[in-house]
Parts: structure tokens; C-alpha cells; sequence
């Protein structure tokens, strides 16, 4: 039986407690989750790419079937690279369902034999996104409900 793989992409700038948690849930419904972490061209980060995936390896460091790795490009030509067809995505709110759901018409355009799965991120995460994160950080806020240590410390750090 072939292992069952998705990718999970994003910008992570940086990676919360949400992120964490579909990821972890993930891992129920797939043997390894690949975290594809990218750069957005309408978003400028706060943490470099290098910096991302080694805050995303930290963070993930303890849960088994988890690789972090940063691509470049189209989604639908990472999937390809590595040989991957399922997309996962997390669901906060409606708002994203709406543009995730284009996303996901668009990426199947592009490659008929990719699908989408989308994951309803816990109730204790649906409000917490990285732009509020870095925004708490700004102001020098408590967030220890949000990120991982290792992202609080990174964050203190930047501001």
C-alpha cells in the first residue's frame, strides 16, 4: 500500500498554533504531511524563507511525518516535483473558505489529478492568524496562546 501524502503550503510568516494544529490532525488521515513553505508576491514577511522553515522544523520537530520545505513557483509544480496530488489547506472562517475554494478550481485547472482537502482548524484557533500574531509582537503582547516558544522568542527578537 503506497504511503498517503499531503502538502500543506503556505507563507507561515510565521507558523501558529492554528497551523500547528492542522497539521497535527492532519496526521491522522496521512502518513506524512510535506509543510511547503513559499514567498507571496502581495505580502511582504517579517521572517526570511530560511527563517520560516527552520521556525516551521522547530516547531515541528516533535511529531513524526512531518518535512518542511521551501519551493519556489507554482503550487501545482511542487506537488509534481514530489510526486504529491492532495493539497491540505486549513479553514478558519468563511472568508477563507471563499478564497481557498478558487484556489483550489484554479490548482485543479492547472493539473486535473489534484485534489484539496481542507481541514476546519480547532474552535481555540479559528481567531488566531499570523498577521495578529505579528501585530501582538509589535506591541509587545503575550503570546504564548498563539505560537510555539520558539516563534515567541523569534518574534521578541524582530521587534
Amino acid at each position: 500500500m503506497s504511503e498517503k501524502i499531503a502538502i500543506y503550503p503556505g507563507t507561515f510568516d510565521p507558523i501558529t498554533l492554528g497551523h500547528l494544529d492542522v497539521i497535527e490532525r492532519s496526521l491522522k488521515v496521512f502518513d506524512k504531511i510535506i509543510v511547503g513553505v513559499t514567498t507571496n508576491l502581495k505580502k511582504e514577511t517579517l521572517f526570511s524563507l530560511d527563517e520560516r522553515v527552520s521556525l516551521i522544523k522547530s516547531s515541528v520537530s516533535y511529531l513524526n511525518g512531518v518535512e518542511v520545505e521551501s519551493f519556489n513557483g507554482l503550487l501545482v509544480d511542487f506537488l509534481k516535483k514530489k510526486k504529491v496530488n492532495i493539497i491540505l489547506r486549513g479553514l478558519r472562517e468563511l472568508s477563507d473558505f471563499e478564497s481557498e475554494f478558487q484556489q483550489a478550481v484554479v490548482n485543479r485547472k492547472l493539473n486535473s489529478d489534484i485534489d484539496s482537502m481542507f481541514i476546519m482548524t480547532n474552535a481555540r484557533f479559528f481567531y488566531v492568524s499570523s498577521s495578529m500574531v505579528k501585530e501582538i509582537a509589535k506591541f509587545d503582547g503575550n503570546l504564548e496562546k498563539f505560537v510555539p516558544e520558539v516563534v515567541e522568542n523569534a518574534l521578541r527578537k524582530k521587534f
